[in-house]
C-alpha cells in the first residue's frame, strides 16, 4: 500500500512560517508524507514515497537551489522516478511539484505563489484546483489556510478510495514548545472517518493550549476575577483564600493548577490572565 493522497505545501511571506497538510485513504499518512525546517522549506513526498529525497532535498536547498533545481537532482537517478510524486516550496515561495507518468490515475499538480499543490489516486483534477483555489483565496494564518484548503479538497472528491488520515505541519523559528524547537505545529489523525474534520478539532485545540497570549486578549485580575478564581482553586483542594485579592499564594496555586490543566504557555507574569483561558475555565469547571 502506497501513501495515495492529496497534499499541499506552502509558504507564508508575512512571517517566515513553512507547512503542509495532507489527507489519504492511508494509515497515519503524517508519518510518511509531511516534512519542514524552518528557514529552509517544505516537502510533500507521496505515491510510492521516497523519503530519502528528504535529506537530500534540505541539503539542496541550504545550499541555494531553487525547488526546480532540487525536482530535477532528485529525479535523475531515481530507477523508480515514474512511481513518485512530491512537491517542494522553499523559504522563498519558490514551488515545485513533480508527479512520474506511473502514478495512479488521476494524478498531478499545480504550483502558484508560495506554495505546490499535489495529489494521487483523486477523484480528478478538480481535487487540486480546489486545493490551489482555495489556499489563495483563504484569509489567516499558515495553518488555517493549510487546513481550509485541504477540506476544500475532500469536498471536491479527495482521495477516490476515500478517507482514513490526515496531517498539518508548521514550522517557525523557534515557534515549538517553550521555544526549544521549530514544530511549531505538528497535528496528525492516523485513523479516523473524517480525519479533516478531526484535524480542525486538534488545530483549535492547540491554539487554545499552545498559542502565545496577544496582547489584546490580556485583561486585569480584578476583585471579581480574583474571588472566582479563587473559588475554582479552592474547590479543587488548592490552600487558598477566599479573598479577593490575588495574593502571591493564589498566583502560586494558578500557576500549579495551570499546568495540570496544560494552559503553562498561557500563563502571564502580574495580575493579568489571558481571556481565552478565562472563557475556558468558566466553560469547564463552573
Amino acid at each position: 500500500m502506497t501513501p495515495s493522497t492529496f497534499s499541499i505545501v506552502a509558504y507564508d511571506p508575512a512571517n517566515g512560517d513553512l507547512g503542509v497538510a495532507v489527507a489519504s485513504k492511508f494509515l497515519a499518512v503524517g508519518s510518511v508524507v509531511p516534512w519542514a525546517q524552518a528557514g529552509i522549506g517544505a516537502i510533500a513526498t507521496q505515491s510510492w514515497a521516497n523519503t530519502r529525497y528528504v535529506p537530500l532535498a534540505f541539503e539542496m536547498l541550504k545550499q541555494g537551489l531553487t525547488p526546480e533545481q532540487v525536482g530535477a537532482a532528485l529525479t535523475v537517478s531515481d530507477e523508480h522516478v515514474t512511481q513518485r510524486q512530491f512537491g517542494i516550496v522553499d523559504a522563498h515561495g519558490r514551488g515545485f511539484t513533480y508527479t512520474g507518468a506511473q502514478c495512479y490515475s488521476w494524478a498531478g499538480g499545480v504550483v502558484g505563489a508560495n506554495f505546490a499543490a499535489q495529489g494521487n489516486i483523486l477523484a480528478g483534477p478538480q481535487v487540486v484546483d480546489a486545493l490551489a483555489a482555495t489556499f489563495e483565496n483563504t484569509q489567516g494564518d499558515l495553518a488555517q489556510r493549510l487546513l481550509t484548503a485541504l477540506a476544500a479538497a475532500q469536498r471536491a472528491g479527495g482521495d477516490k478510495r476515500g478517507q482514513e488520515s490526515a496531517a498539518l505541519l508548521v514550522v517557525r523559528a523557534h515557534g515549538g514548545y517553550g521555544g526549544f524547537n521549530d514544530r511549531y505545529i505538528d497535528l496528525r489523525v492516523d485513523d479516523h472517518p473524517a480525519p479533516i474534520d478531526e484535524l480542525q478539532r486538534l488545530l483549535d485545540l492547540h491554539r487554545l493550549y499552545l498559542d502565545k497570549s496577544k496582547p489584546d486578549d490580556l485583561i486585569a485580575i480584578d476583585q471579581a476575577i480574583a474571588r472566582e478564581l479563587q473559588t475554582l482553586l479552592a474547590k479543587r483542594g488548592y490552600p487558598v483564600s477566599v479573598s479577593s485579592v490575588w495574593d502571591e499564594p493564589s498566583q502560586m496555586a494558578f500557576r500549579e493548577f495551570a499546568g495540570v490543566e496544560n494552559l503553562e504557555e498561557r500563563l502571564q507574569d502580574g495580575p493579568f490572565i489571558d481571556k481565552v483561558v478565562l472563557k475556558f475555565l468558566r466553560e469547564r469547571f463552573e
